[in-house]
C-alpha cells in the first residue's frame, strides 16, 4: 500500500489530532518513506495509551487493559528510526512461534533475520489492517518493555481479542485488546510478531 494511502486512513482515523498536528504537517512526517512499507506512529508522537483506542475490530474500540495504565512507560528496545513516523518491512505475526516463551522467541526471530515489533508498530499495523488480528491466532510485541532499576518489568505487551470477562467487561467482547502477559510464561494462542526492517 502507498504511504499516502497510509497517512489518509491515520488522517481519517484522527492521530494527526492526537499528534497535535494539522493534516498537511501530519503528511509532511511522511515525506520520503517508501512505498509497498508499514508506516508506523512512533510513540514519541502518539503514545500507545492514546493509540491503541483507534482500533477496531468487529465494530469494536480497542482498549487497553485496566492494570496496565502504566502502557506508555514501556520503551523501544529495538534500534528505531528517530522519525516520527517511519516504516517496517513486512511485519509477520510470528504464529510458528506460539508456545515459546518470549525469551526464546527473541532467540528465534535473530535466528529468521527479523526484529521484534514494538507495541506501537504492532498497533500501527493493525490500524492499517485489523484482519491481521484473529482470535486465537495473536501476538506479543516483546521490542517494547519496562525498564526497572535492574532489567526488566516481568510484563511483556501483547495484542489479542478480548473474551469480554472479568474486568474487559461483556460489552468489549470480541474487542482488540492491548494487554501483557509474564516473560517466561508459554501461550499457545500468542504468537511473536518481527519485522525485517525499519526505515528511517
Amino acid at each position: 500500500m502507498k504511504i499516502s494511502e497510509q497517512l489518509q486512513r491515520l488522517i481519517a482515523l484522527g492521530v494527526h489530532e492526537l499528534a497535535g498536528l494539522s493534516e498537511a504537517d501530519f503528511q509532511q512526517l511522511g515525506v520520503g518513506l517508501p512505498d509497498e512499507t508499514l508506516a508506523v506512529v512512533s510513540p514519541r508522537l502518539v503514545p500507545p495509551s492514546r493509540l491503541a483506542p483507534l482500533l477496531s475490530l468487529n465494530d469494536k474500540p480497542g482498549f487497553v487493559v485496566e492494570d496496565m495504565t502504566d502502557v506508555d512507560e514501556f520503551v523501544d528496545q529495538v534500534d528505531a528510526p528517530e522519525r516520527l513516523l517511519y516504516t517496517i518491512a513486512s511485519p509477520k505475526r510470528g504464529d510458528e512461534l506460539q508456545n515459546y516463551t518470549p525469551d526464546e522467541a527473541l532467540a528465534a526471530l535473530a535466528e529468521r533475520g527479523l526484529s521484534p515489533l514494538t507495541l506501537n508498530e504492532g498497533i500501527s499495523w493493525l490500524l492499517q489492517q485489523p484482519q491481521r488480528l484473529e482470535r486465537n491466532s495473536c501476538f506479543m510485541t516483546i521490542g517494547s518493555r519496562k525498564p526497572k532499576a535492574r532489567g526488566f518489568d516481568a510484563r511483556t505487551p501483547a495484542i489479542w481479542v478480548s473474551n469480554g470477562t472479568g474486568r474487559d467487561g461483556k460489552e468489549r467482547k470480541d474487542a482488540p485488546k492491548v494487554g501483557w502477559c509474564w516473560w517466561n510464561n508459554r501461550h499457545t494462542w500468542l504468537g511473536f510478531a518481527g519485522t525485517e526492517q525499519r526505515y528511517n
